[in-house]
């Protein structure tokens, strides 16, 4: 199964029922703008922490109904991370966002040694792109979390990834490994990680997945650029799931399809014991939508 864009992840995460989604530190206009839309779509009943004058306030001007809502009130961002945190244990919600709230200080409080959400997992950071010209969506690991991750932290992520899009459907999953060439080279060690992930691949360690590399670009997305450098894949351009070497190229990458190709974007936190929506103050709410729409989707995977 793949989803050809946004919509059909809202279409399947509407057939699941509406998932409750604790928001720490939730008087934030974009993130309750964001939760407007998706509590419109009947996809989230949303449980906001923070200061309930200003969160009402907001509501209020965006035209947010909080009816149903739960109000937790809590003046202190990091105390209202905390009781965010607390709501999802307690089984109050399904899933985490991050509101008002520095994200050093918010990551910190899901990885509190007590009544955190750690899983012994590394936390990476998944992004989808719905861009124009392609009949599905791309996603793309680790732009947002781990800086230049080794070959065991690749490992990790690439695991998280797949659990997540096994999860909502996906099987197979083409995956890419990303590196500058094709060439395998000890003075470019992204070439002999992406080596050593296909190898793992081939002998069947990622069920559910293909996994090459190392590709460049080119060859990730397009069958006649691997024709004309004569590279055999079974892949062959139909990449779902790009891994990259460094978070510097997943940005560069991710910023590249929104701003030169007007792709939409959207992503989200996984590794934890459930899935986190931690966006960026210039995500738009429909971005923000779109993650929230991402962590409904599978509410019981981490």
């Amino acid at each position: 199964m793949r989803f050809s864009g946004f919509e059909s992840l809202v279409d399947r995460a509407k057939s699941l029922g509406r998932a409750k989604v604790a928001v720490a530190a939730a008087a934030d206009k974009e993130v309750l703008e964001a939760i407007k839309l998706a509590e419109e779509e009947g996809l989230i009943t949303p449980v906001l922490v923070g200061d309930i004058e200003q969160i009402k306030c907001l509501s209020q001007e965006i035209g947010l109904d909080l009816e149903g809502s739960e109000l937790i009130h809590e003046t202190n961002p990091l105390a209202a991370a905390n009781k965010a945190i607390d709501a999802v244990i307690d089984g109050q919600a399904h899933f985490l966002m991050k509101g008002l709230i520095n994200s050093s200080d918010f990551l910190r409080a899901v990885l509190r040694p007590e009544r955190g959400l750690r899983t012994g997992r590394l936390l990476s950071h998944l992004a989808a792109f719905q861009v124009p010209g392609f009949t599905r969506l791309l996603f793309v690991t680790d732009g947002g979390m781990n800086i230049a991750p080794d070959l065991e932290q690749k490992i990790e992520i690439l695991q998280n990834s797949l659990l997540y899009l096994k999860g909502i459907g996906m099987d197979p999953v083409n995956i890419i490994v990303l590196a500058a060439n094709e060439v395998v080279n000890p003075k470019i060690p992204s070439t002999m990680d992406a080596q050593a992930l296909a190898e793992m691949s081939q002998a069947g360690e990622f069920p559910g997945a293909i996994v090459e590399g190392p590709l460049a670009l080119d060859g990730a997305v397009s069958a006649v650029a691997l024709k004309h450098k004569g590279i055999a894949s079974q892949i062959n351009g139909d990449v779902d799931l790009f891994l990259v070497p460094t978070i510097e190229v997943g940005n560069v990458l991710g910023k590249s399809m929104v701003y030169f190709a007007g792709a939409t974007m959207a992503g989200i936190v996984l590794g934890a014991q459930v899935p986190i929506v931690l966006t960026s103050r210039n995500d738009t709410p429909r971005s923000k939508f779109m993650a929230l729409t991402m962590a409904a989707l599978n509410r019981t995977i981490s």
